[in-house]
C-alpha cells in the first residue's frame, strides 16, 4: 500500500465512522485506546545515601528506575547545603549530565510557613514538589482538629501564593507529632485545602500498619496525594537494631502487604512522586556502608512493589 492509497480527507473520515455506526460497529470500538497502564514515577532520596556527594549519587537516579532526585538537608543527609556550595548551574550541570531532574526538595528544618525563597530556588531548577511537615497543635480530634487544621490552612494563603506563581506544590507529610498526622487530620486538609498546590506526601510508616485502614485512605484521599512514600513501620527508626531489623522499614521485608495499597493507587491512577524510603539510625549514615549496596536494597524493594502490580 502507498502513501497515496491512505491518504485521507477529515471529512471522508468522519463519514467512514458514520457509516460504520449506521452498519452496527460501535463508535468506541473503532476510536478507543487501550487504557493508561500504571506505573510507578519513581524518585531517588539522597537521604537514603547519608552524607554521600552529590556527585556520587546523581548516577544512581537512573539505575533505581526513577527520572528525578529528591535532596534532603542536614541531619538526615547533606545534599541540600551541597547544592549551595556547589551553585545551581553545576547541579544542573550534573542532573543533565546524567539524564536526571530535580523532582523534589525536603524541607522539615524551615517549616511550611518558611519557603518562599526555597520555592524560588525551585523553579529555577525546574523543580515542582517541596516537601515538609505540618506545623500546629498535636493530639487533636473531633472538631478540635477541624479549627486547627483550618487555621493552618489560612496560615499558608500568603505561601500558597507563591506555589501557584513559581508553580510549585507543597506536599505536608503526615510526620508522627505534627498536627497533619492522623487519617482523620489528612482528610480535613483535603477537605479545607484552598488550593491545589497544598497537597499531601502519604507515609504509611507514620500511620496504623493497616492494609485495609491505608489502601482506603489512599482512595479517599485520591489526586490530593503528590508524594507515596514505600515505606513501613517495621521495627521503627528511633533507636539502633541490627541492620537486619532496621531494613524491615523497606517494602518487601517487613510484615506490611503493600499489595492492597498499590491496588489503590492504581485505582486512583495516581501520578506523583513514589519514594522507596527508611531512615538509619544515627541519621545521616547512607542505609548500607555502599552506594552499590543502597541502590540494591532499593532495586530489591522496587522488585518486590513491581510484583504486587500482577496481583
Amino acid at each position: 500500500m502507498t502513501p497515496s492509497t491512505i491518504n485521507t480527507t477529515r471529512r471522508e473520515f468522519c463519514a467512514t465512522l458514520l457509516g460504520a455506526t449506521a452498519l452496527g460497529f460501535p463508535l468506541t470500538d473503532l476510536t478507543a485506546t487501550e487504557p493508561t497502564k500504571f506505573r510507578f514515577k519513581y524518585i531517588l532520596g539522597s537521604c537514603m545515601y547519608g552524607y554521600t556527594s552529590l556527585a556520587e549519587i546523581v548516577p544512581e537516579v537512573r539505575k533505581i528506575g526513577a527520572s528525578a532526585i529528591d535532596i534532603w538537608p542536614k541531619v538526615h543527609g547533606n545534599q541540600r547545603e551541597q547544592l549551595d556550595e556547589m551553585g545551581e548551574e553545576r547541579f544542573a550541570a550534573l542532573l543533565k549530565a546524567h539524564d536526571a531532574s530535580l523532582g523534589c526538595i525536603t524541607q522539615y528544618k524551615l517549616g511550611p510557613f518558611g519557603l518562599q525563597k526555597e520555592m524560588r530556588l525551585a523553579q529555577r531548577l525546574g523543580c515542582s514538589t517541596i516537601v515538609c511537615g505540618g506545623k500546629g497543635p498535636r493530639g487533636l480530634k473531633g472538631a478540635e482538629l477541624k479549627t486547627a487544621v483550618g487555621k493552618f490552612v489560612e496560615q499558608m494563603k500568603p505561601h500558597l501564593e507563591v506555589a501557584e506563581e513559581t508553580g510549585v506544590t507543597i506536599a505536608i507529610e503526615n510526620h508522627g507529632n505534627n498536627l497533619i498526622e492522623s487519617p482523620d487530620s489528612l482528610k480535613w486538609l483535603k477537605e479545607l485545602r484552598p488550593s491545589r498546590h497544598l497537597a499531601i506526601a502519604f507515609a504509611p510508616y507514620h500511620l496504623p500498619q493497616d492494609e485495609k485502614l491505608l489502601s482506603g485512605l489512599i482512595l479517599e484521599l485520591s489526586n490530593v496525594i503528590k508524594m507515596f512514600y514505600a515505606w513501613q513501620h517495621g521495627m521503627g527508626c528511633t533507636k539502633k537494631l541490627p541492620k537486619e531489623q532496621e531494613l524491615l522499614q523497606m517494602p518487601g521485608r517487613g510484615t506490611l502487604d503493600f499489595t492492597p495499597l498499590v491496588a489503590a493507587l492504581r485505582k486512583i491512577q495516581y501520578d506523583g512522586w513514589t519514594e522507596i524510603f527508611m531512615h538509619p539510625v544515627p541519621r545521616g549514615i547512607p542505609i548500607l556502608e555502599t552506594t552499590s549496596e543502597v541502590t540494591a536494597e532499593i532495586n530489591r524493594s522496587r522488585k518486590y512493589l513491581t510484583q504486587t502490580l500482577t496481583h
